[in-house]
């Protein structure tokens, strides 16, 4: 079969089956204006909870100042080349030392991009000899770094999303099959799971390294800015800094930028820096991205408020929400994912009546992503929602709850597709 005829079959896969009613609406929405909790979504104001910008850095005038006089100065081309080459900047040397102080690690490496930047991690660190041990629910840029480790002849166990018990038989089997090939093995977990928001059992896997021989690294997107008592990350808040080997975060979340690092010792960060093929093959990270980050991790340090202003924000959110009888599962972070019973037809029109009648914009997740008849509606908290914003939603959702549970969300999937 050609392969365009076959992709025009396909329409996309289970997702992009549903494109030609969602286009513009449901997948690829528009929101513009300042980024913050009210914007505009077809050219009426929204209330949104549908963005990483945890700590309410994105339209901080601080941070929109110095990424413009960056770019007034630099452009978004300076340094051109990879670092390796042409690439490096003093700047670029400064921001990698202050994240490394930061989440108390010795060295750091920036990276380009969070999703890149952790498959190239597991491509560069972990050998075909190497056992990769890893939770269930780890993000797809983990399980990208998987496939590339098996397209390298490298074994992997998984173990049941936080399931420390299993993960301890799991080791037993990498640890066996490692010694047998020569290899070591490599765990690999979250810090904060973004789709429900409970933490990694760091601490239990860190206190597992008194029976097994093996090193840990940790996405901690989702929990750079938001965990720990100066917003450090994930590790800060377990107290185990110096059992997590490999440190990674993205900016794209409390940072509100491009761009990622990976801290660790030394040794380790230099090998990445001239083993990494998507940082080797890159053009270096522009100067108004690195500058603007030096900003946001200052701002970071100096205002313990807006983690903490974000955290009253979360709490009052997932309070209202099981006082009044809502699911919201077992999230230990400002993540809020609410959970719902219903097809596909009643979580589209669930969503069309919270963004047409309420003008309330939040994601929606659901089959094939999730099992079918189950819905999650995703709320993000952040630093710049109010405790009225909070109360409106509580009160909008128990209001669709009741229509919901009316059936009257039980009807064809309308075209919303632009």
């Amino acid at each position: 079969m050609d392969i365009f005829e076959r992709i025009k079959k396909d329409a996309g896969g289970p997702i992009g089956q549903y494109q030609k009613l969602s286009h513009g609406y449901f997948s690829f929405p528009k929101l513009e204006g300042t980024i913050g909790p009210r914007m505009k979504f077809r050219g009426k104001e929204v209330l949104n909870w549908s963005l990483n910008n945890y700590l309410g850095l994105a339209s901080h005038p601080e941070v929109m100042a110095a990424d413009a006089e960056a770019a007034k100065e630099y452009g978004m081309a300076y340094p051109m080349g990879a670092r390796m080459m042409s690439g490096q900047t003093v700047w670029h040397e400064k921001l990698e030392r202050e994240l490394a102080k930061f989440v108390k690690k010795p060295d750091a490496f920036l990276l380009n991009y969070g999703y890149q930047g952790m498959v190239s991690i597991i491509d560069t660190l972990v050998s075909s000899k190497d056992v990769i041990v890893y939770d269930s629910e780890s993000h797809a840029c983990i399980i990208d770094g998987l496939l590339l480790h098996k397209a390298k002849g490298g074994k992997r166990f998984v173990y049941p999303h936080n399931n420390m018990e299993n993960c301890r038989k799991q080791l037993e089997r990498a640890t066996k099959l490692a010694k047998a090939n020569g290899g070591g093995v490599m765990v690999i977990t979250e810090g904060v799971f973004g789709m429900k928001g409970d933490l990694g059992k760091l601490d239990e896997l860190v206190a597992m390294k008194k029976d097994f021989e093996f090193r840990l690294l940790v996405d901690d997107a989702h929990g750079f800015g938001t965990m720990g008592e100066r917003g450090a990350g994930t590790p800060e808040h377990f107290h185990v800094e110096d059992g997590v080997d490999v440190h990674f975060s993205t900016f794209a979340k409390s940072m509100a930028g491009i761009g990622a690092f990976v801290a660790s010792d030394p040794d380790i960060v230099n090998y990445l820096r001239y083993n990494m093929r998507s940082q080797t093959y890159a053009k270096s990270l522009p100067m108004p991205m690195v500058k603007g980050a030096l900003k946001r991790l200052e701002l970071i340090q100096q205002h313990p408020e807006y983690k903490e202003k974000l955290w009253t924000i979360a709490k009052a959110l997932q309070k209202g929400f099981r006082d009044n009888g809502f699911n919201i599962g077992v999230t230990q972070s400002p993540v809020t994912p609410v959970y719902m019973k219903g097809g596909v037809e009643e979580a589209t029109n669930l969503v069309v009546d919270l963004r047409e009648k309420y003008n309330l914009f939040c994601s929606v997740v659901t089959y094939p992503v999730i099992p079918k008849d189950e819905i999650i509606l995703r709320i993000i908290p952040t630093a710049a929602h109010t405790l009225d914003d909070v109360r409106y939603t509580i009160d909008c959702f128990m209001k669709c709850r009741g229509k919901m549970e009316n059936g009257e969300y039980n009807k064809p999937i309308p075209n919303m597709a632009e």
